[in-house]
């Protein structure tokens, strides 16, 4: 494309859709209206767009396609650019994915699970009662339970043993769960696009959200219980 020559809305359109098959004109307006791309105006007002133009649309729609980066987000490191600053993109600082999501291979009935965390068979049936815990089905149908079920067996027989009432823990179940809803909206639209590319980034960014909402949670109860004791 030469620097001179401007081309119209629907001529970009053209050149891009080789690369970009889903680009519009809607889509370039939308951009527009967001204040990611900034074509010119003729004398008769519509919009012309230069090589520096097509190329900014390209960076944003890669953005978008290979890295699943929201249009803010875009729109912060073209800023940052405009304004001579070296945008930063910190890379997850969380555990990775397969660290933080790994599990093993228990297949374990109540009592089996019971027996692993080493707390009474009877909580573990108020806690399925509570739903707590939830049994998943194996392959011949019966309830299983896995070493994340022993983990909060545990801690669930710590908070029982200090005074709290298995429906208190089923209290603070609730408050994880709520979390897992959050984190799930986010991570939506990578796992919307079914590649093994988006897949690995949305792990990576639950597996991200998930440490620091943990580290956000024991922050606050800490500095809250901290004033309670110093009050």
């Amino acid at each position: 494309m030469s620097e001179r020559r401007a081309l119209a809305i629907g001529e970009v359109v053209d050149l891009l859709r080789e690369e970009f098959p889903d680009v519009t004109i809607s889509k370039l307006r939308f951009l527009e209206s967001q204040g990611l791309i900034r074509p010119g105006r003729s004398s008769s007002g519509y919009r012309h767009f230069r090589a520096p133009d097509v190329e900014r649309i390209r960076y944003v729609l890669r953005q978008q396609r290979d890295h699943f980066l929201p249009l803010k987000v875009i729109k912060a490191k073209l800023s940052a650019w405009e304004q001579g600053e070296e945008p930063t993109v910190s890379s997850p600082a969380g555990p990775l994915p397969e660290v933080y999501f790994a599990s093993g291979a228990a297949h374990m009935s109540a009592e089996e699970l019971a027996r692993s965390a080493g707390v009474p068979l009877d909580l573990i049936h108020r806690l399925v009662e509570h739903r707590v815990l939830e049994r998943r089905r194996g392959a011949a149908g019966e309830g299983e339970f896995g070493e994340d079920d022993a983990a909060v067996a545990r801690a669930a027989q710590r908070l029982v043993a200090r005074g709290l009432e298995v429906r208190h823990v089923k209290s603070l179940c609730l408050a994880s769960h709520r979390e897992v809803d959050l984190l799930s909206q986010l991570a939506g639209p990578l796992l919307r696009h079914r590649t093994p590319a988006g897949r690995r980034q949305a792990a990576e960014l639950l597996a991200d959200c998930a440490h620091a909402a943990r580290d956000l949670q024991d922050s606050v109860v800490r500095s809250r219980l901290r004033g309670l004791l110093e009050g």
